[in-house]
């Protein structure tokens, strides 16, 4: 049998961020936090912006919803936040198709809700109409007006080299959720205390009630979870999160006008050119999507059992560990598996994530995937003492070369990863997470045998 050796991993070229640690634990117990999560339609869902930080940037677990890892969506469009950078604005910044299809999503749940075409259309114009830059005073009242203008600079700084008809103003536009950089943040990443589906108000709304306009608008969002905010937990931060539910979000819209028509000269055959001016509108979004963490099974349960710093809720109630490893094992069969084989990697030092798009269990990172590639694609495997039983996954050669071919293809090597069970444990004993004391782990990493390269070798001995 042929010797495994251990190729090092392969480093990204640009690497942006810095590591900082690969828990979310403090050894000294100074800093030592909680996280929250929520069972919702069997997935595992982070919504405290803080919580989401904590997690992922310490050992980089779970990955956004609206993201490909990191959870950063934004709803400002890059290229109208590089366009308009000269203005000093602290609001998103989105085109006005953009906004209009914000504008049709909530007239559609509105009609959902029984309302009428005449007052979906009266209730979205009044909501959506164009606003004075908000701004906040010291003690964090919202106010607008002229009074603003000592806020920001002076509209000379801010004028753009392209043709427009006014660059944002005298000021510098904040909104409620903007009152330190930390809500600055989570405004820009989408912060789920804004979360629309857990504002539950009365159906019968009156039009001019741009408050309860704001609860219907966002009721019955299908893909966004309820508030995470529960009896048990702390009442300050319970408190905090529900006054910022029925916050508006100010966005700034990019709007095109046709200005007055321009002659050019004769040489151009005098023909007239319609000038497109661009100006920014403060609106309210009237449908607003936020960004959570999701993490898979494993990750949570490793966050709860191992590390102890998350606690997840189904309803109102806490899971026990017990209970966590029963529901979970419910949810996904092979749960107990691939959870000992996360358990024991994540113990040596590697990042597993789901290996799910290159037909695997787990896919090992060193450090995590900012830095580098993932080195190994594994499957993982409960056997016995003679590496026999129900195989989840009995590949054939035909299946097995395959797979080995597509991990080889994206620069990993394929592991099979037995989890050896004694013959006298018994179903009693897996019911709990305490039966992985007794589980032993063999590595096998599959190679392809090349017989003229083998032949060489051989040779050279």
């Amino acid at each position: 049998m042929a010797e495994a050796v251990f190729h090092p991993p392969r480093r990204k070229r640009r690497v942006f961020e810095s590591y900082e640690s690969p828990f979310p634990v403090d050894v000294g117990g100074k800093d030592f936090r909680i996280c929250q999560a929520e069972i919702i339609n069997n997935n595992v869902i982070v919504r405290n912006p803080e919580d989401i930080e904590q997690l992922y940037n310490k050992g980089y677990f779970g990955k956004g919803i609206l993201s490909r890892s990191r959870p950063v969506y934004s709803i400002s469009d890059p290229s109208l936040v590089t366009k308009w950078q000269g203005a000093n604005i602290n609001m998103p910044i989105i085109a006005s198709k953009k906004y209009q299809c914000h504008v049709q999503w909530a007239k559609s749940i509105l009609q959902e809700q029984g309302f009428d075409d005449c007052s979906v259309t009266k209730i979205l114009e009044n909501y959506t109409k164009p606003l004075e830059l908000p701004f906040l005073e010291e003690d964090g009242a919202e106010q607008t007006g002229n009074s603003c203008n000592r806020m920001g600079p002076n509209t000379e700084n801010t004028e753009l080299s392209r043709q427009s008809s006014t660059a944002i103003g005298n000021v510098v536009a904040l909104s409620p959720e903007n009152q330190n950089e930390g809500y600055k943040k989570a405004c820009l990443e989408g912060d789920p205390a804004f979360d629309p589906v857990a504002i539950h108000g009365s159906k019968e709304q009156e039009e001019g009630d741009l408050k309860e306009v704001a609860e219907a608008s966002c009721q019955k969002h299908g893909f966004l979870m309820h508030c995470g905010c529960k009896e048990s937990t702390e009442q300050g931060s319970c408190e905090m999160i529900k006054s910022k539910e029925c916050a508006p979000e100010y966005v700034l819209v990019q709007e095109e006008e046709e200005g007055s028509l321009c002659l050019e000269d004769a040489a151009a055959h005098a023909q007239e050119n319609v000038v497109k001016k661009e100006k920014l509108v403060c609106r309210r979004n009237p449908f607003r999507i936020f960004e959570y963490l999701q993490l898979s099974l494993e990750e949570a349960f490793f966050l709860v059992y191992a590390l102890g710093c998350l606690s997840i809720y189904y309803g109102e109630e806490p899971l026990t560990i017990l209970k966590l490893w029963e529901v979970f094992s419910e949810v996904k069969p092979n749960f107990k598996t691939t959870y000992m084989a996360y358990h024991y990697f994540r113990s040596k030092g590697w990042v597993p994530k789901v290996g799910l798009k290159y037909g695997t269990d787990l896919l090992l990172y060193r450090k995590g995937p900012p830095f580098y590639h993932a080195s190994y694609s594994v499957i993982a495997e409960l056997v016995d003492d003679n590496f026999e039983g129900s195989l989840r996954r009995p590949l054939s050669w035909k299946s097995l070369s395959g797979l080995n071919r597509t991990t080889v293809n994206a620069s990993k090597e394929l592991m099979l990863c037995y989890l050896i069970r004694p013959s006298d444990m018994t179903e009693r004993e897996m019911s709990t997470p305490e039966c992985m004391k007794r589980i032993k782990v063999q590595e096998l990493i599959v190679s392809r045998w090349v017989a003229s390269r083998e032949r060489s070798e051989q040779d050279e001995l």
